[in-house]
């Protein structure tokens, strides 16, 4: 059976590390951008490049972007005094789809984890209170996923915080749209305690 040449194999197996590719989807990807070599390969290696050479973690939030500080840090009608804490820069990007928020938000980069040895300090948690009494933030919103780790983190956090501010938390429970009956328990039983008043 003959293999790809070296070079290919290459390409293959780093992009079966991307998140959601495995061996077979990374090849089948590859043979695509090969066919498609002026239309996407070539662009989006030029793209690569340029995000390579440009992106930087925000130094304020942990967003990601091209700058030291990002557009929302940097931005003064986002300094209305609520602070949205988040585990990575994909919720954050959620968060700013929905388009609802209009403060400012903290990058964890991960949860508490005692298996993975991850404490408040690797995810920053000193900087982040330090962060909210130097701002002088009012109210912390935390939008950690509903995770044993992201709770435990969430309720790590408030405790850290409750003297200083307000905490809140997203509300939980049946999605819009939603049906019952295919809803994990957790979900059901974290509506039902979050109900309210019609």
């Amino acid at each position: 059976m003959a293999e790809a040449p070296r070079d290919i194999e290459n390409l293959i197996e780093l992009m079966a590390k991307l998140p959601g590719l495995g061996p077979r989807s990374a090849r089948r990807a590859v043979l695509y951008l090969i066919r498609k070599r002026a239309l996407v390969l070539t662009p989006l290696a030029d793209a690569i490049q340029v995000v390579a050479e440009t992106a930087r973690e925000c130094l304020t939030c942990g967003n990601v972007g091209t700058t030291d500080i990002c557009d929302i840090c940097a931005s003064n009608k986002r300094a209305n005094g609520e602070l949205c804490i988040v585990e990575d820069v994909a919720d954050l990007w959620a968060m700013e789809r929905a388009g609802v928020f209009k403060g400012k938000y903290h990058v964890l980069g991960g949860t508490l984890s005692a298996l993975d040895a991850v404490g408040p300090s690797d995810l920053g948690i000193p900087r982040l209170v330090q962060r909210v009494v130097d701002d002088q933030i009012e109210e912390v919103i935390l939008a950690l996923n509903a995770t044993v780790d992201g709770q435990t983190t969430a309720h790590y956090i408030a405790e850290e915080l409750e003297t200083r501010c307000k905490v809140t938390t997203l509300a939980q429970g049946v999605p819009i749209g939603g049906e019952l009956d295919y809803l994990d328990d957790g979900t059901i039983s974290a509506a039902l305690r979050a109900r309210k008043v019609v």
